[in-house]
């Protein structure tokens, strides 16, 4: 039988009670977690004990000792510069993916950026790519990165040591730990690790990731760049080591006038592709497994900062941006000096915190991995609006999965952040729900026979 208004809100409000073991009219909005979350699986919780904090501090620590990994810096030097830093970052993805049985390769990726901001004359910018494809829907794409170079106070100083062991030999560590403990496993998507440049000049690598990407028409669904990942101590000593922040726009940066449009007719500013991947991440990453909070913040990115994610979504691709819970200036964009108080300038290693580098690419791998071998996110969800009724009928496409089970329905107040109730519907491509599409959104997630749920589609209008 189908649910009525009256059925689903009682059964609804009823589950979300016993959620967190009380009444509905007990449990205080906010405090429960998303209606949507998914627990750790063995599988997944096998993988994150791999995770080796030890690695991550050798890997932090090797790019440091390049002395400077400056984008204009040598390229041919063998023990200094970004060249050498290169190199280094190949051997150990290839050394990985020898593990891989086939399914991981690693390759350079090169251009020649012509003079341009912050880039003086020609100069060859270099991604450091590992993809590890995908068992069973190969060309569902997942990214994530962090970008190798790194800078002092003069951003044109291109000889000075530039450490660059927060900003971003961590996110970089974080890419190459998921790579190894990756490699050895089959998910069922494709994921690329990418280690890139030029971010510091102006996301030149990442740009460039991205527009190859696009240009062969990807199914990249998601996207990460880790950057400024290394410490959970902000400039004023306080710390806070389990909380990790994640920059999710929402009116997209790709939007076109036409979906403008329709946004500003029916709303959405707060359920973009990106807002869905980051309610996800809290979803499987949030929990003891992890160890971590992940804080979504409901921005593109920070104050007048920018990362290597925006190349993405100016293509229409989902993707977010790790950051550490505060950040230590001091530690960032600075010559290596000692002022006369006696205060250390400077992105050094010891201002890392390991354990909680490790934390972070546990988050990492908890959304990936359960990207990765989930369903992708349903395509062509539509909420039909021919006739005015007051109930609500979505539609969408069936995904092609071999072991797709069904689909969810997913509904909240317009005002709240999550997804408060979960509708199971079936392995169809229709639903009507006895609701207004006038007071709610609604949402559609796939579902596979283990289990596992894909991010939520935000369905578009369809008259």
């Amino acid at each position: 039988m189908r649910p009525t208004r009256r059925t689903v809100l009682t059964a609804a409000a009823g589950a979300a009670a016993l959620a967190t073991g009380g009444t509905a009219e007990a449990a205080p909005q906010g405090s429960r977690p998303p209606a949507t979350t998914q627990p750790p699986s063995r599988e997944l919780r096998a993988l994150l004990r791999e995770l080796d904090p030890a690695r991550i501090e050798a890997t932090v620590r090797r790019l440091v000792s390049f002395g400077t990994r400056h984008t204009l810096s040598a390229q041919d030097d063998p023990a200094r510069g970004i060249g050498a830093a290169r190199d280094w970052l190949l051997a150990e993805l290839r050394s990985v993916a020898a593990g891989s049985g086939g399914r991981m390769t690693a390759e350079l990726q090169s251009y020649v950026q012509e003079p341009a901001s912050r880039i003086p004359t020609a100069t060859r910018i270099t991604n450091v790519v590992a993809t590890l494809r995908g068992s069973v829907t190969p060309e569902r794409v997942y990214v994530v990165s962090g970008h190798y170079d790194s800078r002092v106070t003069d951003v044109m100083d291109a000889t000075s040591d530039a450490p660059g062991a927060d900003d971003d030999a961590s996110g970089v560590a974080v890419v190459l730990e998921l790579a190894r403990v990756m490699a050895k496993r089959r998910p069922a998507a494709t994921i690329v690790f990418a280690a890139v440049a030029g971010e510091e000049q102006g996301l030149y690598g990442s740009t460039y990731l991205a527009q190859q990407l696009k240009a062969a028409g990807t199914d990249v669904q998601g996207m990460f760049t880790n950057d400024i990942v290394g410490s959970p101590t902000a400039d004023d000593g306080t710390k806070d080591p389990y909380t990790i922040r994640l920059f999710a726009e929402g009116v997209p940066s790709s939007e076109t006038p036409a979906q403008a449009a329709v946004r500003k007719s029916v709303g959405g500013e707060n359920d973009s592709a990106t807002r869905q991947l980051a309610r996800f991440v809290r979803d499987v990453a949030d929990n003891d497994a992890t160890g971590m909070n992940v804080r979504v913040i409901y921005r593109r990115d920070r104050y007048l900062r920018g990362g290597d994610h925006i190349p993405f979504l100016e293509r229409a691709y989902p993707a977010a941006r790790f950051t550490e819970p505060a950040e230590d200036f001091a530690h960032q964009h600075q010559n290596v000096r000692v002022d006369e108080n006696g205060k250390q300038y400077g992105d050094l290693p010891e201002f890392c915190d390991f354990g909680f580098v490790t934390r972070v690419a546990k988050v990492n791998a908890a959304a990936l991995w359960t990207l990765a071998q989930a369903p992708g996110t349903p395509k062509g969800a539509k909420i039909l609006t021919a006739a005015l009724t007051n109930s609500t009928t979505l539609v969408w496409t069936r995904g092609g999965e071999p072991d797709l089970a069904g689909y969810e329905i997913v509904w909240r107040e317009t005002t709240a952040p999550e997804w408060t109730h979960v509708i199971p519907v079936g392995d169809v491509t229709t639903y009507e729900v006895d609701l207004s599409k006038d007071n709610v959104f609604f949402g559609v997630r796939a579902v596979d026979a283990k289990g596992l749920r894909s991010p939520v589609a935000f369905p578009d209008p369809q008259s």
